[in-house]
């Protein structure tokens, strides 16, 4: 499993460092990035900057679960949806689950937009460089050089 996590409301750091707490009784073997400032990207109005991280770990239960655990661990955090895009407490977005491809709304795997956003890539391609994108078949490395114009070098 990867999760995306990202803050730009509060304090920021400790909504990222309660998020990866409460991963940690989700998800086995988590490995966790660190913490990377970055610009609003797609928001539809002047908003602080984010604080992003990710997470890789693993676990036997089924995607929605999961999902729904996401969803309460932002709530805990006191995450609230006033419009798409706002500002947020705390965000967290189940980006890959393994090979899984999911297309059933809330429910869509792997995320639909992370191979176009640094946020999500760098900080799970600083994890996870060899992970797979089980849609194009190329490593998060891959799709992060991809992105940043600098594609990898063949072997």
């Amino acid at each position: 499993m990867a999760v995306a996590l990202g803050s730009n409301l509060g304090p920021r750091e400790a909504h990222l460092q309660h998020a990866v707490a409460r991963l940690r009784s989700i998800l086995s073997h988590l490995r966790a990035s660190a913490f990377l400032e970055t610009a609003p990207e797609g928001v539809p109005d002047d908003q602080p900057p984010f604080l992003n991280a990710a997470v890789v770990g693993w676990s036997g239960e089924e995607p929605q679960f999961l999902l729904d655990a996401l969803q309460a661990i932002e709530l805990e955090r006191g995450r609230k949806r006033p419009f798409p895009g706002a500002a947020r407490s705390l965000d967290l977005d189940l980006i890959l689950a393994g090979d899984l491809v999911v297309s059933a709304p809330p429910l869509v795997l792997p995320h639909p937009r992370f191979r176009e956003r640094r946020f999500v890539l760098a900080p799970l391609a600083e994890i996870a460089p060899d992970l797979v994108d089980p849609v194009t078949g190329q490593t998060l490395r891959e799709l992060l050089d991809k992105l940043a114009g600098n594609p990898t070098p063949p072997v």
